[in-house]
């Protein structure tokens, strides 16, 4: 094998075009098909040759030996003897036009001859039927010539040999047999080199126009740059038919899609990928970087059609792995919301020690104990509550923080009598801050058109795992969403915007299963969802 690509590659060297590779090849064609026409018909040449000759000679020898003066004239004869058996031999070749004429006696020994020098010898062969009284035909080498022969015996009337008669003609030589078919050969030949010029050329131009007029050489190029970016880039991409078959898919794509090695060729419909993996790579995308969530994967698509010279191609599809920075944008959002909260309460505390000031200076001491009275019971209740329960510093801010909210929102956040929550460790901190949070805001959205809104949120934790549960008293979950709330963005809110919505639950459920937990959302005079997480 690797011979035979040197051979071509000595050939075919890369500046030769595509045109002249074609006609060298398809004379290297016409060249072994020529020669073995040659060889065919040389065959077929010689074969007819046996066949006509050796009738013919067959015939005249026949002819001879069925000669009565021949008949008569042959039991007595001797080499030398006269000159009527060699004048009849002579006559029967040249009236034959036969090449020689023999007649032998019973036991072979030549008695006339069309060659004087083979008088005295024998003619009888090894695979010679003529001593048994029968005709034979057949080929034999004589003084290094092919001769082709035939003899036959002489009877009397009472059926007795009384001797032999052989005919026959030399073979013609290769380059005699050569010369004979040397003009059809030719002809063939020259209609052969035309057609293939021609061919070669048509061929040529139409591969070209196919291969936007590259070179073998030009295309091999671009193809090994395509791998080398497809497989060099730190993106996903995927090419998509318009009958939704997988037309080119780089490494990061078969692993962030979860695709077979060999998807290439088949449908989305074969490959069996998740509805939001079609759905990104089959539908118009009005806007950038539309997210999804893929095999607990936040992955960020953007499609974009194909179409050359007004058909269509499909798409191509790139995306990328943004997990972990939605994670940190939710987390970072969170921290920001807690800042801001406190922050609020900063200017807050701030106002009402202004107040507290101008009413002892004012002397008002008895309306100063009031208000303190006052402010101070209406923070208490939920301070408590957080202080004696959540010993995390920063799930306790949050909580703080969400409370300070619902309450300019007209909204009740209360923490349940029996939860609990220790110190732990930062990742874990920053996950429950994610979970609290996303449920706490989700909670509250759920219950902005109630008259009373309440939301309860109670954390339990063991020695394994922390048990989250908010609930609230809305109009709970719709029985045709409540399975899919999870597995994608799910929103009545514009999912326009930077970053997209619908996001947090699916993001609770990705932090929840990455600690080898889960969440669930039930409806008990509202919604109430349950996240476990493993410490």
């Amino acid at each position: 094998m690797r011979a035979i690509k040197a051979w071509f590659g000595k050939m075919f060297p890369n500046r030769i075009s595509l045109a002249a590779q074609y006609l060298v090849l398809q004379l290297l064609i016409i060249a072994v098909v020529l020669t073995g026409v040659v060889v065919v018909s040389t065959t077929q040449a010689t074969n007819n040759f046996e066949q006509e000759e050796g009738r013919r000679s067959l015939a005249a020898a026949e002819s001879l030996a069925a000669n009565p003066l021949m008949r008569i004239m042959l039991p007595g004869a001797e080499p030398e003897m006269g000159s009527a058996l060699p004048a009849m031999a002579e006559s029967v070749r040249s009236t034959s036009g036969l090449q020689f004429v023999t007649v032998a006696d019973p036991q072979g020994e030549v008695i006339t001859s069309s060659f004087p020098d083979d008088v005295g010898t024998s003619i009888l062969h090894p695979q010679s039927q003529v001593i048994e009284g029968r005709g034979w035909t057949g080929d034999i080498w004589r003084n290094g010539n092919h001769v082709l022969i035939a003899q036959v015996p002489v009877l009397d009337d009472e059926g007795i040999m009384v001797g032999i008669v052989s005919a026959g003609q030399k073979y013609p030589s290769t380059q005699a047999v050569i010369r004979e078919i040397a003009p059809s050969a030719l002809f063939t030949l020259l209609v052969s080199v035309l057609l293939g010029t021609v061919g070669s050329v048509l061929l040529s131009r139409r591969v070209k126009r196919q291969t936007r007029g590259m070179e073998p050489r030009e295309i091999s190029e671009l193809f090994e740059h395509r791998e080398a970016l497809l497989h060099g880039v730190k993106e996903g991409i995927v090419s998509v038919s318009p009958d939704q078959r997988v037309m080119l898919a780089n490494d990061i794509a078969i692993e962030l899609l979860q695709l077979p090695n060999d998807c290439v060729g088949q449908t989305l419909e074969q490959l069996k990928v998740a509805p939001q993996v079609t759905r990104a790579l089959t539908t118009k995308q009005n806007h950038p970087d539309r997210q999804f969530l893929v095999a607990e994967k936040v992955l960020v698509f953007n499609r974009m059609p194909v179409a050359v010279a007004g058909r269509d191609l499909g798409s191509v599809t790139t995306f990328r792995d943004r997990t972990e920075l939605t994670l940190l944008e939710q987390e970072l959002g969170d921290s920001k919301a807690t800042s801001d909260m406190l922050r609020a309460q900063t200017h807050e505390f701030a106002n009402q020690l202004h107040a507290i000031s101008g009413l002892i200076q004012l002397g008002e001491y008895d309306e100063v104990v009031g208000f303190i009275d006052g402010v101070s019971f209406s923070r208490s209740k939920l301070f408590e509550d957080v202080a004696a329960r959540i010993n995390e510093p920063t799930i306790a801010a949050l909580l703080i923080a969400k409370a300070s909210v619902a309450t300019e929102r007209g909204i009740k956040l209360s923490v349940a009598e029996n939860s609990h929550l220790g110190r732990n460790d930062e990742q874990l901190a920053r996950d429950l801050t994610t979970v609290i949070g996303n449920l706490v805001d989700n909670a509250m959205d759920a219950v902005s058109a109630v008259t009373q809104p309440h939301i309860e949120l109670r954390i339990e934790e063991s020695e394994t795992h922390v048990i989250v549960q908010v609930s609230d008293n809305g109009s709970g979950i719709d029985d045709a969403a409540i399975n899919e709330i999870f597995t994608q963005g799910f929103s009545t809110k514009d999912t326009t915007v930077s970053g997209g919505r619908g996001f947090g639950l699916a993001l609770t459920r990705l932090v929840c299963r990455r600690r080898a937990g889960d969440v669930q959302a039930i409806n008990a005079g509202g919604a109430q969802f349950t996240a476990t997480l493993r410490k």
